[in-house]
């Protein structure tokens, strides 16, 4: 554990290899905005430091002991403030729709160098959604489950706008400049977004809305 910064992003790494945990500590590290503040062997352990600790950002192995995406959908529960970033081998699209449905902002796969894992982690830290390209396509040509109704009947034209710009990974602050809002008025779009969707997190509004080709074309 180092001492952090107050502008420095606090992160927690969590996965059961030591060696690598290290290595990933020392990576993100590197460069002085990013402080590691914690680390986790297992699923409970990791669950016990983001409550002591509250990061701005967990790393979080997928396939640890005692459950990584268990894990992540309690933390994204008892601990929203912290942002979960799945670090894993598998490339399995059922695993990366899990994660993210569960809770998580990022998917990256273990084998990425240590800029690209510094870079993401920064760009979650801001409020951004990460999956790898190539399981971010392959997400969005999954067929939709089929449902009784339009599950975005609900939702205004303004609303169906901001969740398109949201699906294809755009922050707040990019629809915003986008769509010629304030911010804060596009942050009001997506509450009510979520809301009228019955999803938790910005993540699970963006995946249905790309799975129904919402993002596609805007």
């Amino acid at each position: 554990m180092e001492q952090s910064l107050p502008s420095a992003i606090r992160v927690v790494v969590a996965d059961d290899h030591p060696l690598f945990r290290g290595g990933v500590s020392s990576s993100l590290s590197a460069n002085g905005d990013i402080v590691v503040v914690g680390q986790a062997g297992n699923a409970e352990e990791a669950i016990r430091v983001v409550h002591e600790e509250q990061p701005d950002v967990l790393l979080l192995d997928a396939g640890m002991p005692g459950g990584g995406l268990q894990a992540a959908s309690r933390i994204a529960t008892e601990c929203p403030g912290t942002r979960i970033i799945m670090l894993t081998v598998s490339d399995d699209e059922h695993t990366v729709s899990r994660a993210m449905s569960g809770g998580a902002s990022g998917y990256i796969l273990k084998g990425v160098s240590a800029g690209e894992l510094r870079r993401v982690v920064r760009s979650v830290y801001a409020g951004d959604v990460y999956v790898p390209p190539s399981l971010a396509d392959a997400l969005r040509r999954s067929p939709p489950a089929l449902t009784a109704a339009d599950p975005l009947a609900s939702l205004s034209k303004r609303e169906r706008q901001v969740l398109a710009l949201l699906a294809r990974g755009l922050s707040n602050q990019q629809i915003a400049l986008e769509l010629g809002r304030s911010e804060k008025s596009v942050k009001a779009h997506v509450t009510h977004i979520l809301r009228k969707l019955q999803v938790r997190s910005r993540v699970e509004a963006a995946l249905l809305a790309a799975k129904l080709g919402l993002g596609q074309d805007a």
